[in-house]
């Protein structure tokens, strides 16, 4: 009995734990990433492109380490170590193939706010002047860069937290609109940031409301103090800047390895200076001494936490959105998920760790996916490799840049903030598609260059929530006519007889950031269910119970008759009736739902448009300009159908 009763007890025992142990691993894959996609790399295929790739990435992460370090305020070494650590961690916890985490200019210039603030230039004599501390740099200097830790520990603390917490899911309130006018009013500001710099202007530290004018107006009622040296060498290296990385662009798929411009000016833009002794003769400021090595791990000051809140939400909201938006055009335009939730996580860790490291807060870069998108990286393995290209750096290469004069450094941050001026562009696509979404995207941008990013992002989300509120009450939700799925049997004599299938669906309500999405998923599985099987299912009315799609059964299927092949041609009719009003979010998801059922061989019309849509539809893009897409009513779109096929008889009739 002993025996028997150990033996049951043993195998409930292994009954109880295996599917734990099951559970621990897929927890492991689902905030692991690496775990997923280490173990399938492939060598032959992936292995050079992601070197080549980390090649170009490292001189990126070098430049913009040393120029955004100076943006935070703190020395330019420390911009070393945040573009080496932040984006180790991100390899391993992030989804973004394609995203190079590391110093970023929008969280630089927050941090800088907390810096000047805590320790400002004029506490510099104050402090003691030791050449014995950390890297021989003095305590003025090891203070700035405690703060700028700090900063960077808070705000990945909060990005846990926010992971944790499941706050990925609300990203939907984060619409294109205000992310683009909230990146491109914060690369504004950089760019006022760096007007000393590319003037050779002395001129003190200005921030807090309206500093942004400030700023214009010091230089303007200082102006004659500009130095013409450092003016003539910005616009020297703006210019060659500019047009090599434009040649580069347009003859990427005719050479084989992109040049480093910003490598080549930044070497002899150096060893110009050293020659001619610029920095003496000239008065132009340099880089100045560069300490090899990485420090020990030190504990961020936890006595300025409570002073740097603000500055750390700021990190956290501004360095998050803007790399989330990153994420997920890496993830559309190479077709794989990410997980936002897990990128709160990625984010986080990648700021709470490296700040023990003296690194600045970090996220990712447009520049810098940018480059991996015309290099052809593969995977985050060309991250990895350029961690070893800036450890060498770090080690032995960055005492070489003493001589590298701070104009050319804002030259650099200017041009590689092009990506995100040039969204002004979009003004013009808001514009003719829904002008309230202009109206937003200009109220955002205005509130973040009067104040501050976070705030500009902030009003941004209230302002469109509010929007949307205030237009919901007065959509037309019920319709007299409910227009339901049903299916039309459709036989044609070509070669033999074929069975086609009609599909009806009515879109009843708005379609809006807040269930864009939403409506995109629920009509990818419709289709794929009639993918898969012939048969009504009866549980569909369920399913889309709290869809934005209303369909049932219209009409009953043949049992004799067989489902036609996944790769036969099908049509679907999307009724666009409720559809009483939108934003650009709802119009670009019916496009990209135009296309993907196109490319599952489902010929798609839409009926009952409203001319306003198809002007929105046609500047964001006619899905289809070779034929028709859009008709008067569902029976005018079903006579295209069988004229355009040719159809001779109906098996079924469903009544619209």
């Amino acid at each position: 009995m002993t025996g028997a009763k150990r033996k049951k007890k043993g195998m409930l025992w292994s009954k109880m734990h295996t599917p734990h142990c099951e559970d621990f691993k897929q927890w492991c894959r689902r905030r692991l990433p690496i775990l997923e996609w280490a173990p399938h790399y492939n060598l032959k295929e992936n292995l050079l492109p992601d070197t080549m790739s980390g090649i170009m990435l490292a001189v990126q992460q070098v430049t913009q380490g040393l120029a955004f370090a100076i943006l935070s305020s703190v020395h330019p070494v420390f911009g070393l170590y945040g573009s080496l650590f932040p984006a180790i961690i991100y390899a391993i916890f992030g989804m973004g193939r394609h995203v190079a985490t590391g110093t970023f200019a929008l969280t630089s210039l927050i941090s800088a706010n907390a810096v000047e603030r805590l320790v400002p230039l004029s506490s510099q004599n104050l402090s003691t002047q030791s050449n014995t501390s950390t890297l021989g740099l003095s305590d003025f200097e090891l203070q700035r860069i405690g703060v700028a830790a700090a900063v960077s520990f808070l705000g990945g603390v909060i990005q846990v937290a926010m992971f944790a917490l499941q706050l990925g899911r609300a990203t939907f309130l984060l619409t294109e609109p205000v992310i683009s006018a909230m990146t491109t009013g914060a690369a504004t500001h950089v760019v006022t940031s760096q007007v000393k710099y590319l003037l050779g202007m002395k001129m003190p530290y200005i921030s807090g409301p309206l500093g942004f004018f400030y700023i214009y107006t010091y230089v303007f009622e200082n102006i004659k103090f500009v130095r013409l040296e450092a003016l003539l060498l910005s616009l020297l290296s703006i210019v060659v800047l500019v047009l090599v990385k434009e040649l580069n662009e347009q003859f990427k798929s005719k050479i084989k390895v992109v040049l480093p411009v910003d490598l080549v000016l930044i070497i002899a833009a150096s060893f110009a200076c050293y020659c001619t002794n610029m920095e003496i003769t000239y008065g132009l400021e340099v880089v100045g001494h560069i300490p090899e090595g990485i420090p020990p791990p030190r504990a961020p000051p936890m006595n300025v936490l409570s002073a740097v809140i603000m500055e750390a939400f700021g990190v956290a909201l501004v360095g998050y959105v803007a790399s989330l938006a990153l994420a997920q055009g890496s993830a559309k335009k190479y077709k794989y998920s990410v997980d936002d939730n897990q990128e709160f996580l990625a984010h986080g860790l990648s700021n709470v760790i490296p700040s023990f490291f003296f690194c600045i807060p970090s996220a990712a870069a447009m520049g810098r996916t940018a480059g991996l998108y015309s290099t052809g990286a593969k995977t985050q393995v060309a991250c990895l490799i350029s961690c070893i290209l800036v450890l060498i750096v770090i080690y032995s290469v960055g005492p070489l840049l003493y001589w590298l004069p701070m104009c050319v450094l804002a030259s650099i941050i200017v041009v590689g903030l092009k990506g995100m001026l040039i969204q002004f562009r979009d003004l013009k696509k808001y514009w003719n598609v829904d002008k309230i979404d202009w109206g937003i995207w200009v109220t955002t941008y205005v509130f973040t260059i009067c104040f501050a990013a976070n705030v500009g992002l902030l009003f941004g989300v209230v302002c469109t929530l509010a929007i949307v509120i205030s237009r919901f009450p007065r959509a037309k939700t019920l319709s007299i006519k409910n227009m339901k799925e049903m299916e039309l049997k459709v036989k044609t004599e070509t070669d033999g007889e074929t069975l086609q299938q009609v599909k009806i669906i009515s879109i009843n309500n708005p379609l809006v950031f807040l269930n864009a999405k939403k409506f995109h998923t629920d009509l990818m599985n419709i289709i794929q269910k009639e993918n898969v099987s012939n048969q009504l299912l009866d549980d569909i009315s369920k399913c889309e119970q709290n869809t934005l799609l209303n369909s049932l059964s219209n009409g009953n299927c043949n049992d004799d008759v067989s489902q036609p092949c996944l790769n036969e041609k099908s049509f679907l009719i999307l009724d666009c009736s409720g559809v009483t009003f939108f934003d650009y979010s709802g119009v670009s998801m019916l496009v990209e739902a135009y296309n993907d059922c196109k490319s599952r061989s489902v010929d798609v019309s839409l009926a009952h448009c409203t001319a306003s849509l198809i002007k929105a539809m046609k500047y964001y893009g006619n899905p289809d300009s070779e034929k028709p897409v859009s008709f008067d009513s569902v029976s005018a779109a079903l006579s295209n159908i069988y004229s355009s096929k040719n159809l001779s008889k109906l098996s079924d009739h469903g009544e619209v």
